[in-house]
């Protein structure tokens, strides 16, 4: 295995980076930093806000070897080095991306401020599932998903009231490298960090959308459970009427659940 390569958008107005905290946010499988536009709107006038892409999606190159989420995780912290160096940073991530942030929370600890983990989960789906689609969308390209990832993503009627929103997000997964997008089901094939969240002690909140499937609040609940019985502080908040794109369907209220945590979590 080999750390994927990854590249960040800046999603914050233009200005020198250190004046304000830095916040660093991930994607879900198939999206790219489209994801938290609105979102990073919000919060761009108190936070410089980073967006990462995962390999293969959005501007990151494809990846040409297997990687694991850990592996993703300092790929994360390489990005921040290249771009601010030795940056204490917040970081929030959906899906995927709030999986890569478990794995932060776990290893690099040391470098969070705060930690927003949404429409995730210690374990997500099971190791045969997440292989077949690895295998499915290697053969057929990630198209085959679309159909699939708009029921999975988005709350009932969702599509219908943002169709601009939707659109950009489910183009990005038809633009997303095939082999890169199957590499990364195969990370979270071996993703299991349930007995190792005991061990994350940064201030960390659990997102989840009332209508997610793939996420529900019982992942973000067993998320908190694990995090406090270590010692750590954890709270979990579910969204109502949001499904699996939380940063995307209901951006105002991720933004300030988001700024509220994590200015008391940088005093």
């Amino acid at each position: 295995m080999a750390k994927p390569s990854i590249k960040a958008v800046l999603l914050s107005p233009q200005r020198t980076l250190g004046e304000k905290p830095l916040l660093v946010v991930g994607p879900s499988l198939g999206t790219s930093t489209v994801l938290w536009t609105e979102t990073a709107a919000l919060l761009g006038g108190d936070f410089d806000v980073i967006g990462w892409d995962l390999p293969g999606h959005g501007v990151s190159p494809a990846a040409s070897e297997v990687f694991s989420v850990a592996e993703l995780a300092d790929a994360v912290v390489d990005l921040v080095d290249s771009i601010v160096p030795g940056a204490v940073f917040h970081y929030a991530g959906d899906s995927l991306g709030g999986a890569t942030g478990l794995q932060l929370g776990i290893k690099h600890g040391e470098r969070l401020k705060s930690l927003s983990v949404q429409c995730t989960g210690a374990k997500l789906g099971t190791p045969e599932g997440w292989l077949e689609r690895a295998e499915t969308v290697r053969a057929q390209g990630t198209a085959v998903m679309i159909q699939g990832s708009a029921q999975r993503w988005f709350a009932p009627g969702f599509m219908d009231r943002q169709p601009v929103v939707s659109s950009r997000l489910l183009h990005a997964l038809r633009d997303a490298d095939r082999f890169s997008y199957a590499f990364c089901c195969e990370a979270l094939a071996g993703f299991d960090v349930r007995a190792e969240l005991g061990s994350i002690t940064v201030p960390t909140q659990a997102l989840a959308g009332v209508e997610d499937t793939v996420a529900p609040p019982s992942f973000a609940e067993e998320i908190a459970e694990g995090i406090n019985a270590g010692g750590g502080t954890a709270i979990a908040i579910a969204l109502d009427g949001v499904g699996h794109l939380a940063p995307a369907e209901a951006p105002a209220v991720v933004a300030d659940l988001m700024r509220t945590f994590m200015t008391e979590a940088g005093k």
